[in-house]
């Protein structure tokens, strides 16, 4: 069972995160200031529609607001990546971690997250 109160305050600290008001979520994912506020507090419970505004808006994974154990996630990423380097070379996984090291680093630079 999903606890909503725990999944809207994911939502208020990863929005807090990102400098982000309610007013700017809300205009966002399309729905009203209130709304939010009542998602934050788990007071209401946002359709499928809201949930997937408020994911891509945030720039986060489903999982990460789901999830009860955030590892658990972290842990389905770790093995993803690393089932996707599997059949790769010595010389191709380093080119890859290169790249993903730049990529972050730019990311961080330009802080877009």
């Amino acid at each position: 069972m999903l606890d909503y109160k725990t999944i809207g305050g994911k939502i208020r600290v990863m929005r807090k995160e990102r400098k982000m008001t309610q007013e700017e979520l809300a205009e966002s994912v399309g729905v009203g200031i209130t709304h939010i506020s009542h998602i934050e507090t788990g007071n209401s419970i946002p359709s499928l529609q809201v949930l997937v505004g408020i994911i891509n808006t945030l720039g986060c994974s489903a999982d990460e607001l789901l999830c009860i154990d955030v590892k658990e996630a972290h842990e389905n990423r770790q093995n993803w990546l690393t089932d996707l380097v599997a059949d790769c070379s010595l010389d191709e996984i380093k080119i890859i971690s290169d790249t993903l090291l730049s990529l972050k680093t730019s990311l961080r630079r330009v802080k877009y997250f």
